[in-house]
């Protein structure tokens, strides 16, 4: 047992579930058959107060044969502006994964796991669907404290297209053999894609677009190596500018 060597760190709905089963697949990986990807340990600390004590438990979510990588994968870690520093005092050689997806996609799929999961929707459900969203000031919070080099930001649009590069930038990035391919690879069973329930007028995907477009310029600055076209968001804020 010991700190994480990878921790995903977000975002909702992005095709974290997917991306994490293919690696805890990879021969070099272990994952715990009964824990689930999603530990939201530091959720509890957002007055602050974490201790040696919980950095020491933390740990013991994460046993492993000798020689294999292991790690977790929430979601929420990116949006939860304590957590940065709190995930790098409990496993500060962690690398960490980030996958993207067009913002005001994610709001409706947001949305959607809510009502899936809660029975309905509400003025806050809108709330934190958008905020999630707003990708660039969380990801420099990250990289303050971590550093660019041990944060992989990648794309839900790529992955989905390109399963097999954008695994291989993955795999090459946690050191792991980058050849490695499961059989099924492009058979995934992910439902971060599905569009019924939650319907956004042409109209609100306009002003989501709008008001995500100042993130969406910081983001472009940042991670260049970001393609930002591919992202229906990005090109309904060039036309309502």
């Amino acid at each position: 047992m010991g700190p994480p060597d990878v921790v995903g760190i977000g975002v909702q709905k992005a095709g974290t579930t997917w991306w994490h089963s293919l690696l805890a697949r990879h021969p070099d990986v272990y994952a715990h058959p009964g824990i689930h990807k999603e530990r939201h340990f530091f959720a509890r600390f957002y007055a602050g107060g974490l201790q040696d004590a919980d950095v020491a438990a933390y740990h013991r979510w994460f046993p492993r044969p000798p020689g294999k990588l292991t790690g977790e994968w929430t979601p929420d870690y990116l949006c939860q502006d304590w957590v940065p520093a709190q995930l790098h005092r409990a496993a500060p050689d962690a690398k960490l994964l980030v996958i993207l997806r067009d913002p005001v996609e994610r709001y409706r799929s947001g949305l959607q796991h809510d009502l899936e999961y809660r029975g309905r929707l509400s003025p806050a459900s809108a709330m934190e669907a958008f905020r999630r969203g707003l990708y660039a000031d969380d990801l420099a919070r990250y990289e303050a404290v971590w550093g660019r080099d041990r944060l992989l930001v990648l794309q839900y649009e790529r992955c989905r297209d390109d399963p097999a590069n954008e695994l291989a930038r993955t795999l090459r990035f946690l050191g792991l053999d980058d050849t490695w391919r499961p059989d099924d690879l492009a058979a995934r069973v992910n439902r971060t894609a599905r569009a019924d329930g939650v319907v956004l007028s042409e109209a609100r995907r306009r002003d989501l677009a709008e008001a995500y477009a100042p993130d969406l310029a910081r983001l472009a600055t940042a991670h260049p190596e970001l393609d930002l076209d591919r992202w229906p968001a990005t090109q309904l804020a060039s036309s309502a500018g």
